[in-house]
């Protein structure tokens, strides 16, 4: 059974500010004929695909999902939040940052941002 997933305004923002990012490297890597994508367009895609895995099943082995201590859970301070790896072995390599809640069947995106 996938989860649904709810997002906070500031995960939100980070979301679409990659997703401008890689739409404008794109449209200009397609515009100079450039075969390579770039870094913002690798980004986002892996993104894409870490929120895709943590909608189907957020023990993915790929995701090396594990308790994060530091940020508060949004509505229940003494409920877990966890870490799901977007990257690995690089650096400022991402994450999400992410709970479940606040209903059954829902996953809450709290952060996306660099390893802190």
């Amino acid at each position: 059974m996938p989860f649904t997933l709810v997002w906070l305004e500031e995960s939100t923002n980070t979301f679409r500010e990659l997703e401008a990012a890689a739409r404008k490297s794109l449209n200009n890597r397609q515009k100079s004929k450039m075969a390579k994508a770039s870094k913002q367009e690798g980004l986002f895609k892996q993104v894409v695909k870490c929120v895709e895995l943590l909608k189907a099943n957020p023990r993915h082995p790929g995701l090396k999902t594990h308790e994060y201590n530091s940020i508060d859970n949004p509505y229940d301070p003494d409920t877990k939040v966890f870490e799901a790896y977007i990257q690995n072995r690089t650096p400022g390599a991402c994450r999400i940052f992410w709970c479940y809640g606040p209903q059954k069947g829902e996953i809450t995106i709290i952060a996306i941002t660099p390893h802190p």
